[in-house]
């Protein structure tokens, strides 16, 4: 049995990101396997305003303030564990892997469920959760997107690259009998890159058939968006509903980021979901 310490983005909310349906799904299967892993977030108030899951029953779940109560209360924690876990989108995160590094006494990885985002955010310039010269300093990266992108995390200097793709939990996205509500459905927040797909695969397709219904699931939408008259929206949908939401669907629709197209083999999470629901994917 391992001892493992995950500071992830979130695994309490689902709202506006993928990570915590990986999340969950990775760490309850790390915990029938009979690892024990505790998970530390960043106490933030849009999360705890949508918290779908405030106790995960399978790990140790502590929220922080900041980094400095992070330091103060869980440095005997990290030191103590067998492996520690950083990862992408972590508030602070650069901050928050370089205390990693030092605190642990086992090997610290990071897991990025963003990778061709993270690398164009650092030929940017843009070092929100992650450095160039922090990337050796992980003994580990695990990335969410496989293929070419490997053998670059590798360029770089990470002394151990791989892939490890989004993950849903069976157990929670399952085919369901539901009856057929909408003709497409999509589920995802709000992205500017991502917008121009969704018009042109869901909002044309929905205003030439004004006859068929259509289902949109996220927050973030901006106020002045033009929705077609046929096109229901949900802003928020936890992932107890994802199924029942799924299997609506004739067919659903997944739109990648530009920076996921371009990188390829970065499957996103709702690819996972959907699929395991059953539903066919567009």
């Amino acid at each position: 049995m391992a001892d493992i310490v995950i500071l992830g983005l979130s695994i309490t909310s689902s709202w506006g990101n993928g990570h915590a349906t990986t999340y969950r799904a990775l760490v309850k299967a790390l915990k029938r396997r009979g690892h024990k892993v505790t998970f530390l977030e960043r106490n933030v108030p849009w999360y705890a305003e949508h918290r779908d899951l405030p106790r995960p029953p399978y790990c140790r779940t502590f929220l922080y303030r900041d980094l400095d109560e992070l330091q103060a209360r869980f440095s005997g924690m990290l030191r103590a564990a067998d492996a520690v876990i950083v990862g992408s989108y972590v508030p602070e995160g650069v901050a928050v892997g370089h205390w990693a590094i030092r605190a642990a006494a086992g090997p610290v990885a990071f897991y990025d469920i963003d990778t061709p985002v993270t690398l164009a955010k650092l030929e940017r310039g843009d070092e929100e959760y992650l450095t160039y010269a922090l990337i050796p300093a992980y003994d580990l990266y695990l990335s969410f997107t496989g293929g070419p992108i490997i053998a670059k995390l590798r360029a770089l200097g990470s002394p151990r690259a791989a892939p490890l793709y989004c993950s849903v939990d069976p157990d929670v996205h399952a085919p369901i009998e539901a009856e057929k509500r909408w003709r497409l459905g999509y589920l995802g927040t709000y992205s500017d890159d991502r917008q121009p797909g969704l018009e042109r695969l869901l909002f044309e397709p929905a205003r030439a058939l004004p006859n068929e219904a259509f289902v949109v699931a996220g927050p973030q939408y901006p106020e002045h968006l033009d929705w077609p008259e046929n096109v229901e929206h949900t802003p928020h949908l936890p992932p107890s509903e994802h199924c029942a939401f799924y299997c609506a669907q004739d067919f659903t629709l997944n739109v990648t980021r530009a920076d996921m197209r371009a990188a390829g083999f970065s499957p996103s999470v709702r690819l996972f979901e959907a699929a395991a629901c059953g539903v066919p994917i567009i």
